[in-house]
């Protein structure tokens, strides 16, 4: 039944995602645990008239990691791709050249059989695109940045000669988009960032999800130098350590959720497309504008945020006012 379901969500992330047209050619990333999703987007593919091409790997070993030569080559020469995998390869030169050459693309990273069906998959992309679009826009070079939480979140950063970058589930030429996330986000110039940051969504990684309490973090000149909190804290910690790479402590990005049908579950593109919620990323950062290639790219998430830029409050907790 399953797989009727999900033919609705398929046909909407391949006709109105993708905008795939007859005669292109897609290529379908995927592995073995999401091939009945893979297979979905395929068939969806293939009414249309387009010609799909699934590649099979094997399932990476964390996220940021690249795929397979063969796979990345094939992404570059495509009309457009479309990744269904577990560990996100959304933060990689693969889709970073995969755009630069015109491709088209967007990721459906940790997506269940229900997500295909319910959730985030629901909202019209075309009304969020509006609200999106101008958050990020506001978002784009401002001088200083403040982003607050009742929680205690206190940062600040330059976003100063950086572009805004809207993702709201559709893709023009040279794009790329995640699915079913809704977000505008910013990467902070780097060595600017300083204050503190505490998780109270989800950090959705590593086993970690929906947290049962606060991640406090305290960043200086650009980098993380603390993680307290309890046992998901530890965790997070002790993966970080365990990469032996300084830049994964890097302040990566700023998004924020502008989703209404998402809903914290413990998936990535769910949570962090959450109305109202922001999101800071660590580690890589060079498919969002900064110049950072780190071993991982984690989003901590955190509920009902002030954003505010150049003096103008563009949310006030969890409200979109642009």
């Amino acid at each position: 039944m399953k797989k009727i379901l999900m033919s609705r969500g398929a046909d909407k992330v391949v006709s109105t995602c993708v905008k795939v047209q007859p005669g292109e050619e897609v290529v379908i990333i995927t592995e073995e645990s999401k091939m009945r999703i893979a297979e979905a987007v395929a068939a969806a593919v293939y009414r249309v008239g387009a010609h799909p091409i699934l590649t099979i790997m094997e399932p990476r070993e964390q996220d940021s990691q690249e795929p397979p030569r063969t796979i990345a080559a094939a992404m570059k020469t495509s009309d457009a791709f479309i990744s269904i995998v577990g560990k996100s390869i959304t933060h990689t030169n693969a889709v970073k050249e995969a755009t630069q050459n015109g491709s088209r693309g967007v990721v459906l990273t940790q997506f269940s059989e229900d997500m295909m069906i319910h959730g985030g998959i629901e909202c019209n992309f075309e009304e969020a695109k509006v609200v999106c679009k101008a958050m990020a826009a506001a978002l784009a070079g401002s001088g200083e940045i403040v982003l607050t939480t009742a929680a205690g979140t206190n940062l600040r950063y330059s976003a100063a000669g950086r572009r805004g970058n809207s993702l709201y589930c559709m893709v023009e030429k040279g794009e790329f988009s995640t699915i079913p996330t809704v977000e505008a986000n910013v990467s902070p110039v780097e060595g600017t960032a300083n204050g503190v940051i505490v998780a109270d969504a989800s950090i959705p990684y590593i086993g970690i999800g929906v947290l049962d309490e606060p991640v406090r973090l305290t960043v200086e000149n650009g980098f993380i130098t603390s993680i307290e909190g309890g046992k998901q804290a530890e965790m997070l910690k002790a993966d970080l350590a365990a990469k032996q790479d300084p830049n994964v402590y890097n302040i990566a990005e700023m998004g924020v959720g502008l989703n209404p049908q998402c809903r914290f579950m413990g998936f990535m593109l769910e949570d962090e497309g959450v109305y109202g919620s922001a999101h800071i990323g660590i580690g890589t950062s060079i498919t969002l504008g900064g110049v950072v290639k780190a071993s991982c790219h984690y989003d901590l998430i955190m509920k009902d945020a002030t954003i505010v830029a150049d003096g103008k409050t563009l949310m006030e907790a969890g409200k979109a006012l642009v």
